[in-house]
């Protein structure tokens, strides 16, 4: 009489799939490393510009923002209330008005950003920050 019911040679036809799930879990953590993208904390430092200097457009209107909050517009002081109005005037003359904004490198943020909420309030289609390109020693 014989002590096993299946003959031997029946264990090496069935498939062994735990070295295929082992690869499987491999490249499954390989593939989630390579994508997470990398978190850093990054220090900014603005303005900067690159070498390149843009020419002005040729109907440019130069809004300045001085460190302590001061406002000009064409060489003309005004308040943000002013600014608003008077770009809107201008924008109803000038369908295509271009600004150019030009910020104290000391002025906050938010002076700027009013500035710029102002241009967008009337719909100014082209808005550009300028910079100075740094000088290398």
């Amino acid at each position: 009489m014989k002590k096993c019911s299946k003959p031997a040679h029946d264990a090496l036809t069935e498939l062994n799939i735990t070295p295929l799930l082992d690869l499987a879990f491999v490249l499954l953590v390989i593939f989630i490393i390579t994508t997470i993208p990398p978190v850093k904390d990054v220090e900014l430092k603005l303005p900067k510009a690159t070498k390149h200097e843009k020419d002005p457009p040729h109907k440019a209107n130069y809004i300045i923002v001085e460190a302590n909050g001061n406002l000009w517009l064409n060489k003309a002081k005004v308040s943000i209330q002013e600014l608003q109005a008077t770009l809107l005037a201008l924008r109803e003359n000038d369908p295509d008005l271009n600004v150019l904004v030009r910020g104290d490198a000391q002025t906050k943020y938010k002076q700027i950003r009013a500035v710029l909420d102002a241009c967008q309030s009337v719909n100014i289609p082209k808005v550009d920050l300028m910079t100075q390109p740094e000088r290398k020693p």
